[in-house]
């Protein structure tokens, strides 16, 4: 069975567990935080060319700017070629 349709999940754990199986961390974009956190949200995986302009943050406050701005996780486990994809994207619920 092909895994490389995309898949939409809300669930903090799901996101967490197919993000480290990339090696991937959550961040937000540099200045996009106020003091009361939020930020664009983003995970970085290593290798990625604009790493200078992430921070890493928490998976809880990755996830409550997440709740808070009702978004959900569209991804794919694999690539049309059978490859581990990193393909994901923050939609709105």
């Amino acid at each position: 069975m092909s895994e490389s349709s995309s898949k939409t999940t809300t669930g903090l754990k799901t996101i967490q567990e197919w993000a480290e199986k990339r090696d991937g961390k959550p961040t937000r974009v540099k200045s996009t935080g106020d003091k009361k956190g939020g930020g664009v949200l983003r995970i970085n995986f290593p290798g990625y060319s604009g790493e200078d302009t992430l921070e890493e943050i928490s998976w809880e406050e990755w996830y409550k700017t997440f709740e808070d701005r009702e978004l959900a996780f569209l991804y794919q486990e694999e690539t049309s070629g059978g490859k581990e994809s990193r393909f994901f994207k923050l939609v709105n619920r």
